[in-house]
């Protein structure tokens, strides 16, 4: 890391670690109500992880990691312990306590002062279990941000410290009401600008040209909170529905569909986006159990022929039985449609022509699977950005379209892949009014 002030041990007679200026200022701030609005790839749950090791070492009071899902959880553990050994202290290795009623793994570390610090996924019951110091790690990505506050905040009544630090996502969550309220709050804003100006060795150019999505980049780097008003899905909603048990995306480099060991128990209903060079082609499986959709494959190819996705895609269907699924046979997709609506029977695969009234029909479906959280997808900035890229768009005539910016990731594949798969459950369609 950049040279600067020096963070010591608990005796401050052993240099540790050089920090960046963001980071000395955060540290110096010993305020008990502390928020932090910073951009992504610069250091945050780095220096939050210190700040607890430093502070439980000095004090011998618990912490709580909050953090939005169990892989972010261990991964912020994982710095805790770095910081640990940093300090060349003997704690505990990491201790993972799997609770089955609630499905949810509890990782803690003990050091030899008998402080602990625990690292769990975030919702309202791991909240209200503890009394100790806390942080919410990446606090507006959490699923039900208002209802965790407002079971988290009477544990840290007793003089208890809390840190957030986040990157925005939208304006409908706490995190977004707490920063920008008046309520004396100590507040720290670290933007992309201000981080290399504090040492970060960040390309801004090459950053901004690489994302290549303007919205996408003052949000994530520029610190602005988007304005949700045109978009289908808001940030919030796309968060109620993701779970942390769902796999995340993979790409058709690395699928082995020997490996792929799915044996669903419910019906299986398949979307399939077509793209080459442009745009990736996705497959979204969704296994319905009850009445809710659960994502079991988001498989992506990004300028993979189209005699291998279609070979692929029809072992997949044969592999698992796959019930229907619907397939995008607008322009170049049309050849890998009819073939392989060709190979089974028309009912069990249709191709779909992307028109203003079947993209209504299939952004109704996804609307109304959200806000009835109806679906469930994985914890994934790349899902939740390309979900949250659709927006309605009003046309001269008056009706209503749905679109999205065509950029880098694509032209929200992602989110066409997963309203083929609604269609091809064949439900209900909701009258496409109440979206006007």
């Amino acid at each position: 890391m950049a040279a600067g002030t020096h963070i010591y041990d608990s005796q401050r007679s052993t240099v540790a670690v050089p920090l960046y200026g963001f980071q000395n200022r955060w540290m110096a701030d010993k305020s008990r109500f502390k928020i932090g609005h910073m951009c992504r790839q610069i250091g945050k749950s780095f220096i939050v992880a210190l700040e607890v090791v430093d502070d439980a070492i000095e004090t011998g009071n618990d912490w709580v990691l909050l953090s939005a899902g169990e892989r972010q959880s261990k991964e912020l553990m994982q710095k805790v312990s770095m910081h640990c050994r940093a300090y060349s202290i003997a704690a505990s290795d990491i201790e993972e306590t799997f609770f089955e009623d609630t499905k949810y793994t509890l990782l803690t570390i003990t050091l030899p002062n008998g402080a602990r610090i625990f690292g769990l996924p975030a919702n309202p019951d791991t909240a209200r279990g503890f009394s100790a110091s806390v942080v919410l790690d990446e606090f507006a990505f959490h699923k039900d941000s208002a209802a965790i506050w407002k079971a988290l905040f009477p544990t840290i009544s007793r003089g208890y410290k809390i840190r957030i630090v986040s990157t925005g996502q939208g304006k409908g969550n706490k995190f977004h009401a707490l920063i920008t309220s008046d309520n004396g709050w100590s507040k720290h804003s670290v933007g992309i600008y201000q981080a290399v100006a504090d040492g970060v060795p960040h390309n801004i150019q090459e950053l901004k040209d690489a994302i290549d999505d303007e919205e996408a980049w003052q949000q994530e780097f520029e610190n602005k909170f988007i304005d949700e008003a045109s978009t289908l899905l808001s940030y919030e909603l796309i968060a109620s529905c993701q779970d942390d048990t769902v796999p995340l995306e993979i790409l058709y480099e690395d699928f082995d569909l020997n490996a792929f060991s799915f044996e669903p128990v419910g019906p299986v209903y398949g979307g399939f986006d077509v793209g080459r060079k442009k745009d990736r082609s996705i497959l979204w499986l969704n296994e319905l159990l009850g009445d809710v959709y659960w994502n079991r494959l988001l498989l992506v190819f990004n300028k993979v022929k189209f005699r291998e996705q279609q070979s692929l895609l029809a072992d997949i269907i044969r592999k698992i039985n796959l019930t229907r699924a619907c397939i995008d046979e607008t322009g170049i997709g049309m050849q890998l449609a009819e073939d392989t609506v060709d190979e089974f029977d028309p009912y069990r695969v249709e191709a779909i022509s992307f028109t203003l009234k079947s993209k209504s029909d299939m952004a109704t479906r996804m609307l109304r699977a959200f806000e009835d959280r109806r679906i469930r997808i994985p914890v994934s900035r790349v899902l939740r950005d390309d979900l949250h890229s659709v927006k309605k768009i009003m046309t001269t005539g008056g009706h209503v379209r749905f679109d999205s910016e065509h950029t880098k990731e694509g032209h929200a594949d992602r989110f066409w892949a997963g309203g083929l798969s609604l269609l091809a459950s064949d439900e209900v369609v909701v009258p496409q009014c109440i979206l006007l």
